[in-house]
């Protein structure tokens, strides 16, 4: 059965402006928040959103760092579980990039980052099961009103009484854009993500250079206005 993804998206939106949490998503969505610059440095090689990168990390191995983000194997090792015969690598980062750009769903290749986008490809990242059986796939909507019961507790067996007691990726997401504005920006496109740096640091303030919109600063303003027109007079 073949899927319209553009009608998933579509329900994935949908499900999107009317979840509410039902289990508590903040410990964890601060917790991936924390880690933005590590999952921005793999952003900048594959232009996957660092937010996509964090609750994948999430949902296959709970933000282990030892494990790879293909599938939660160790990224030191040959992967054994699907995708398998992966590595070894030299660090999570190695890793993560090559889940994203040379294995399936092939994130990297994906160009739709609004929120239905990004939730489609995230549900393609899990498998598309959920979808040929009209259900909401744990994977996303765990822990949300959107999602009760049922889950493939192995490749290719679905149990429709099993409940995922993980989070989901969208409940996740939900709850770390509370914290983050950068999360699900207007555009619809691959978003430009900035190598990481540390950021500039502003110069200090001091009775000649007082803080902007200080009264020092206002009072600085005047004495210069005037020398000024007494300069022109």
């Amino acid at each position: 059965m073949t899927i319209d993804l553009a009608a998933l998206k579509a329900d994935n939106l949908a499900r999107w402006q009317r979840a509410t949490s039902r289990r508590e998503f903040s410990a964890a969505a601060r917790r991936l928040a924390e880690s933005k610059v590590r999952y921005q440095v793999v952003s900048v090689h594959t232009g996957v959103p660092w937010y996509v990168i964090a609750v994948i990390h999430e949902r296959e191995s709970n933000q282990c760092w030892a494990a790879s983000l293909a599938q939660g194997d160790p990224w030191d090792h040959v992967s054994i579980h699907v995708p398998a015969g992966r590595g070894p690598f030299d660090s999570w980062e190695d890793a993560a990039v090559d889940s994203l750009a040379n294995c399936a769903p092939y994130a990297a290749r994906w160009k739709d980052w609004s929120i239905g986008g990004t939730l489609t490809l995230l549900e393609q990242y899990n498998g598309l099961g959920y979808a040929r059986r009209g259900v909401p796939s744990p994977y996303l909507w765990a822990g949300t009103d959107q999602y009760r019961s049922g889950k493939y507790v192995r490749d290719g067996v679905y149990d429709p009484d099993v409940v995922d007691k993980q989070l989901g990726c969208a409940g996740l997401l939900l709850a770390m854009k509370a914290l983050d504005a950068s999360i699900f920006p207007t555009t619809t496109s691959v978003p430009s993500v900035p190598t990481p740096s540390a950021p500039a640091l502003s110069p200090r303030p001091s009775i000649t250079r007082p803080a902007k919109g200080s009264i020092g600063d206002l009072v600085v303003g005047l004495i210069r206005a005037v020398i000024l027109t007494f300069k022109r007079s």
